[in-house]
């Protein structure tokens, strides 16, 4: 017979010799040494993930941090008078120096507050190209048992967040710089259980915020 014998070897007593153990050990390594390569990629990919996120956040909070020091800075006058707040960015203004239990009509001492507000603010918003958001705040108590001309509080909040910004504009600031937002009883800063508490909730807040690529400005 011609050709090579392809028969599997055989030991001298005729029984096929077993594949060598080094070859079964290398197989085994290598697939081992490739589970380890794939783990080790995607632990250095959710690292970097991480790192990224983290230094994502860490930027994110030093922009803020910079945008607190730059409103404090511009607001520094009223601030040290004492006649209006600045927490978390949020711009704040008792509502009982603004106006009347249960009014929407402006105190003269509320409209000179405004009138010294605008102009800081007009810089500061012209300088990073933001808006000014103006909110109103009630307390919980019913409000038409008080005053027949609102429906409820969040209309009386509503037409005072109106005011102030109309106030603000007839003190200079552009119209488009400057919007509205009513939130009635919502987001309290203090309990409703007592007069004191109810006296802190009712107020106006200023905000600044970023504006959306078409002009209008994007929620907080």
């Amino acid at each position: 017979m011609t050709g090579l014998d392809e028969r599997p070897l055989e030991d001298d007593d005729g029984t096929d010799r077993a594949a060598p153990v080094w070859a079964v050990f290398g197989d085994l390594m290598a697939g081992l040494v490739g589970a380890f390569v794939l783990i080790l990629v995607g632990v250095l990919v959710v690292q970097m993930d991480l790192v990224a996120s983290l230094e994502a956040e860490v930027q994110k909070r030093q922009q803020e941090e910079q945008r607190r020091m730059a409103l404090e800075k511009a607001l520094a006058i009223p601030l040290q008078n004492g006649r209006v707040t600045l927490d978390n960015g949020r711009i704040g203004i008792s509502g009982s120096v603004l106006f009347a239990l249960n009014s929407d009509q402006l105190r003269p001492e509320g409209r000179q507050i405004l009138q010294s507000l605008v102009p800081p603010l007009q810089v500061y918003l012209g300088e990073r190209d933001e808006m000014l958001m103006v909110s109103g705040f009630t307390d919980d108590q019913p409000v038409q048992s008080r005053n027949q001309r609102f429906a409820d509080n969040l209309e009386l909040s509503a037409q005072r967040a109106l005011t102030v910004t109309r106030a603000l504009i007839q003190e200079g600031m552009p119209p488009q710089r400057v919007f509205s937002a009513a939130f009635g009883a919502e987001q309290p800063v203090a309990s409703n259980a007592d007069e004191k508490g109810r006296a802190l909730n009712r107020r106006v807040e200023m905000a600044p915020v970023p504006k959306s690529s078409n002009g209008t400005a994007k929620g907080r």
